[in-house]
């Protein structure tokens, strides 16, 4: 079984937005992120630590700017967490390993996929094709893993 943590190697090596983000609880500028309209299948992993986060299966066009899913692949893998900053009162996403922060939870999702849409910064995510899932070690989410729908 493959254990997940905080890599500081894997944080040397991220580009100044992911450090920003992922480590310093940055927000990326709406529409400017990778994953945005990828629908390609896979699973979305922590940029930091590689622990399995959301799946392609999950992932839906909300319109807010940023990529948007359902519910995590793994919730033990995603730590809610309230947050008062600018005035606002929200439910921050981390990731329980690498403790990167990921965006944030909102109650407005669709209402026949459980109503939450977890709105994410791309910069915090690593994309591993359902083609690659197997070779670097993430198999086991192979059947969670279906075409992109909206």
């Amino acid at each position: 079984m493959r254990i997940f943590s905080k890599d500081r190697d894997a944080i040397s090596r991220l580009t100044p937005e992911q450090y920003r983000v992922t480590q310093e609880n940055g927000t990326e500028p709406p529409g400017a992120g990778e994953y945005l309209d990828n629908k390609e299948p896979g699973i979305y992993v922590d940029i930091v630590s590689g622990e399995p986060l959301f799946a392609s299966s999950d992932k839906y066009e909300s319109g807010c700017g940023w990529p948007s899913f359902t519910k995590p692949i793994e919730p033990d893998n995603v730590n809610e967490l309230r947050d008062t900053s600018y005035g606002m009162t929200r439910i921050e996403v981390r990731s329980t390993h690498g403790d990167s922060h990921l965006g944030h939870v909102f109650p407005d999702g669709p209402r026949d996929r459980g109503g939450l849409r977890y709105c994410i910064n791309s910069a915090s995510l690593r994309f591993i094709h359902r083609d690659d899932m197997e070779a670097e070690g993430y198999g086991a989410y192979l059947n969670q893993v279906e075409e992109y729908h909206d």
